[in-house]
């Protein structure tokens, strides 16, 4: 029989402002438990959108899997740091002063944050989707690893030109508070200086101000709009998704969920398979330590994410997105 315990790591912080914390427990189906080897896990989102909410899914689906093929016993918290250091810090520092076996985190800011509270313990710190692992110095630390969802910059842009081989004026939407953001958005504007094609770069560190970047882009009649793997941008696309379709402009980005929050098309990775592996990662440094792991695992790509409502009413044919991968539909929701 299954037992249920909880460790509410958000008691030791109300006097700071305590992050939402979901709590689940998984235990293997053996009927002697008490003998089964027994870990704690903390997974940590940065904040709360689709793609972060997508891959702790994965995470803790994979952890109960794991445990019940392992014959053990994983109790994990998932948190939302809510975007805020503060308070991404104070759970790190409630995760390892009750001594959790791992720490998951979801995102730069979460990721750099859980590696400087455990470093006095080492406790393992297991990221996930971490576009530049080497720009967030996450790199060359012995008790840190995890996966990356770097993006394919050139062959995103490819992929622009090949719906659209007119495009001359292309906005880059992003956040300077980003650290996933800053190589790709540095490669973009490489590649389109070589094409001679003109950009146009705007930035927003918070909802309102990606709100009226994206309203000066379509000021400047640029052609299409490209944003990375970016955080900040994500949590407002529903709001700039209804504006962009408006003025006929598509949005391409780096991952899947702005897509199935309005943007037109991504080029990217599956992030239930990211969430996946990262949860055997931390399976793997938990029980057999860290010294067998990379600094970090970058997934295949080779998905491209269709929003059909988004097509249609930009007026966009799409069929030649199946010569960049393989192609998946996918329609507006608000989650």
């Amino acid at each position: 029989m299954k037992k249920l315990t909880a460790a509410l790591l958000c008691t030791a912080m109300m006097m700071g402002g305590c992050a939402s914390s979901d709590t689940t427990t998984t235990t293997t189906g053996s009927d002697s438990e008490s003998s089964a080897a027994s870990y704690k896990v903390a997974v940590v989102k940065q904040l709360d959108h689709a793609s972060l909410d997508e891959i702790a899914d994965a995470i803790t689906a994979e952890l109960d899997a794991i445990a019940k093929e392992n014959n053990v016993t994983i109790e994990y918290e998932v948190y939302s740091g809510q975007n805020d250091a503060t308070t991404l810090k104070q759970i790190g520092d409630q995760a390892v002063a009750d001594d959790v076996d791992a720490i998951i985190p979801i995102a730069t800011l979460a990721a750099q944050t859980m590696t400087a509270c455990a470093e006095d313990t080492k406790t393992p710190v297991v990221f996930a989707a971490i576009s530049d692992p080497e720009t967030a110095e996450l790199t060359g630390i012995d008790y840190v690893t995890g996966t990356s969802d770097a993006l394919n910059t050139e062959q995103l842009i490819e992929m622009m030109l090949a719906q659209n081989p007119d495009m001359t004026k292309v906005g880059l939407l992003y956040s300077k508070s980003e650290a996933n953001s800053a190589s790709s958005i540095a490669q973009a504007k490489e590649i389109l200086e070589e094409k001679g094609i003109e950009y146009v770069e705007v930035t927003g560190n918070t909802n309102d101000e990606v709100i009226a970047a994206a309203a000066s882009l379509i000021a400047e009649g640029v052609d299409a709009v490209f944003t990375p793997t970016d955080n900040v941008v994500m949590a407002a696309e529903l709001s700039i998704a209804p504006e962009f379709i408006e003025a006929g402009i598509p949005h391409y980005t780096g991952a899947d969920s702005f897509v199935r929050n309005g943007a037109f098309a991504t080029l990217g990775v599956n992030y239930t398979d990211l969430g996946t592996k990262t949860a055997d990662y931390a399976y793997e440094a938990m029980t057999n330590g860290m010294d067998g792991l990379e600094d970090y695992y970058v997934m295949d790509g080779g998905i491209v994410t269709v929003n059909t409502e988004t097509a249609s009413a930009l007026g966009l044919d799409y069929s030649m997105f199946s010569d960049f991968g393989t192609v998946s539909e996918v329609v507006t929701t608000e989650e």
